[in-house]
């Protein structure tokens, strides 16, 4: 799948996922080979990557727990997520299993902590990531595993659906849980937020600009209800639409680390 062809894949292949990062990748990815030719997916789909197969043209079959799913196969798919151990427990397996794996990063930071759960680490086969950055840092950390650069499919879904920036729109504040208080007792996403919305004409925002905040897929229902009750007619919640429709009505985007920060650049 290197460049912008697809490397025929032999099946069955299971796909393990919690977050929606490595998920969206890894959907686009197969729907690609099974569009070109037969190929037989499992799945094993938790968190956020649970509803994400809905929107791909996929013919999987889903697995309640890995073990099962592995069973015959001959390649484990896995993200790479804070948000469980799901994907962790499933390449640990196919280790045992001797089913070869291969990870997804579809982020830029803390490559290492992302193979550790409670002291252990358990490396992939492979890892597979959608941009030259990604690649760099990946091989310099995993010098003895091997790293391959694969076509952003997703990425490249979404620059479809997207349109021109409007010359007046408004602010659309990316939402993602930063998963530490920073020392401060207050979650950092919300330090994050408060920041934003004190200096944002530090970034040549005006005052006054509409600013929607869209949750990350991760985030429980009504987190900001309070928050936004203390900004009443400046911030509003983004209902649940697809990205492509918020960044079409932003002409400026901000948040923190979130993977939906290169799709607006």
């Amino acid at each position: 799948m290197q460049g912008s062809g697809v490397t025929q894949l032999e099946g069955p292949l299971v796909l393990v996922c919690h977050d929606a990062g490595a998920a969206n990748l890894a959907l686009s990815w197969i729907e690609a080979l099974q569009l070109a030719h037969p190929l037989e997916c499992r799945a094993v789909l938790q968190g956020t990557a649970a509803a994400l197969a809905a929107n791909f043209q996929l013919d999987i079959q889903t697995f309640a727990e890995t073990a099962s799913a592995l069973r015959g196969a001959s390649l484990l798919i896995s993200g790479t997520g804070w948000a469980s151990v799901l994907e962790h427990q499933a390449r640990a397996l196919a280790y045992a299993v001797g089913v070869h794996s291969i990870a997804v990063l579809d982020h830029w930071v803390n490559y290492r902590d992302r193979f550790v759960r409670n002291g252990q680490m358990v490396l992939p086969d492979e890892i597979w990531v959608a941009d030259h950055d990604a690649h760099a840092l990946a091989t310099r950390q995993f010098p003895d595993v091997k790293v391959v650069l694969q076509s952003n499919l997703y990425l490249q879904r979404q620059l479809r659906e997207i349109g021109p920036p409007p010359t007046i729109g408004e602010v659309l504040y990316l939402l993602e849980p930063a998963r530490s208080d920073w020392g401060r007792q207050i979650p950092g996403e919300f330090q994050a937020l408060d920041y934003f919305m004190q200096h944002s004409s530090r970034a040549g925002i005006p005052v006054g600009t509409p600013v929607r905040l869209r949750p990350h897929p991760s985030d429980a229902p009504g987190k900001y209800d309070r928050w936004l009750r203390g900004h009443t007619g400046v911030a509003t919640l983004a209902p649940p639409t697809p990205l492509a429709a918020d960044l079409d009505r932003a002409t400026w985007v901000a948040g923190c680390e979130t993977a939906a920060l290169a799709i607006a650049i």
